[in-house]
């Protein structure tokens, strides 16, 4: 693994520390519905606010394209973050200029201060310099604590990283630590499975994980295109007629080099998309007209479960059917239990992030019993993709 420079290497008392958070949480009639992303800040805003640092805590909201929307405001999660810390939270009604410079000139060692979205002005995403200069002029030194805004060359992501001696807070350090496990050196054999309803949105990761995985699993209404590709009668399923030489030629590349693609054998179908819609199982290349895929069946699980016995790393990216609506969770469900039990038990190690795939974990109860689940969406995806993040490759040492 690349090496990165961390809190460890960070001095912090009496140093006025940007940190960047990811503060972009789902809020729904103006309140927060998920603090996860919240929660995982406290550990590295806790440790620098102990070691005496003044805290200086900025982040986007949402997609204010420049101007200020009072609705995208990031006071109400500086008080979330005050009631999760336990401990007052100062906030700024701006992120640069005189508003936050006198705001930082207040503060006192161990205190800490939220900035107004960066994304009010237009330099945040086009890394313009001034937005970076002015952002760097509030501070000594940078943290980057998002890493699900590392995927963005912003000037809060990557401009001001170059400005001044930037580290990894806690949870960035975590993600990169998983993403290593997962793909940059991991044990073997591993397993990866991608599910979600496209192959359009995912040709790069299944070309990257097909070149660095054992076992590929394909699952959701994306299996569907695959199991179109090779003839097989998909009824009305969801699928993308369009990708079927492409999704041959994924097959293809994964055969040599020596990837295991598993597929769907067995398919739970209904004649609509409901909850408790009447449905049954039939085999994967035999679903009737009129009828439509919208889980995976338990002898495709069966063979999953089989795989994951023996693996020794895995790397989750969606889910295998419409988890939202029962009883098309089951094969979610039941791999997402699987993979707990084996990684308490058997020593697996388990990553999952990206996408569905957070919230598919979380209806499974298995969040805190897999080895990480990254709250990236977006970043996590890119880097499966083999792709470069420019907010990470500014942190290396």
């Amino acid at each position: 693994m690349a090496r990165f420079r961390t809190l460890d290497q960070l001095e912090p008392a009496g140093k006025r520390v940007l940190l960047r958070a990811d503060l972009n949480v789902p809020v729904r009639d103006g309140r927060i519905t998920d603090r996860t992303r919240i929660d995982r800040l406290v550990p590295t805003i806790r440790e620098l606010a102990q070691r005496e640092a003044k805290v200086i805590i900025c982040s986007h909201f949402d997609r204010p394209k420049g101007k200020r929307v009072p609705e995208m405001s990031l006071k109400p999660m500086a008080e979330a973050l005050s009631a999760s810390l336990g401990q007052p939270v100062l906030f700024a009604e701006d992120c640069i200029g005189e508003t936050a410079q006198q705001a930082v000139a207040k503060m006192s060692n161990g205190e800490i201060l939220v900035l107004e979205n960066t994304r009010f002005h237009s330099g945040e995403e086009k890394n313009d310099p001034a937005m970076v200069k002015a952002l760097a002029a509030l501070a000594d030194a940078f943290v980057n604590d998002a890493f699900s805004a590392a995927h963005r060359a912003h000037a809060s992501t990557e401009g001001v990283a170059r400005q001044l001696p930037s580290y990894a807070g806690r949870l960035m350090q975590a993600e990169l630590e998983a993403l290593d496990t997962a793909l940059g050196s991991p044990a073997r054999p591993v397993v990866a499975i991608v599910g979600g309803a496209k192959v359009s949105t995912k040709l790069d990761l299944l070309g990257n994980l097909s070149k660095k995985v054992d076992v590929l699993v394909i699952g959701g209404a994306m299996a569907n295109t695959f199991l179109a590709a090779q003839g097989k009668a998909m009824g009305k399923s969801l699928q993308e007629a369009e990708m079927h030489g492409t999704a041959l030629q994924i097959l293809e590349t994964a055969e040599k080099a020596g990837c295991e693609i598993i597929l769907p054998t067995d398919l739970v179908v209904a004649e609509e998309f409901a909850a408790n819609a009447a449905n049954r199982i039939v085999p994967a290349d035999a679903v009737p007209d009129g009828m439509m895929a919208l889980d995976v069946g338990p002898a495709s699980i069966d063979v999953v479960e089989s795989r994951l016995k023996r693996a020794a790393t895995l790397v989750w990216n969606g889910p295998f059917g419409a988890f939202e609506i029962p009883p098309f969770d089951a094969a979610t469900v039941r791999v997402a239990q699987a993979v707990a039990a084996l990684t308490t038990s058997a020593g697996l190690k388990s990553i999952g992030g990206g996408g569905d795939t957070v919230s598919a974990l979380r209806h499974a109860g298995v969040m805190d019993r897999m080895t990480y689940v990254s709250s990236a969406g977006g970043a996590f995806l890119e880097w499966l993709e083999g792709k470069t993040l420019p907010g990470v490759e500014v942190l290396k040492a």
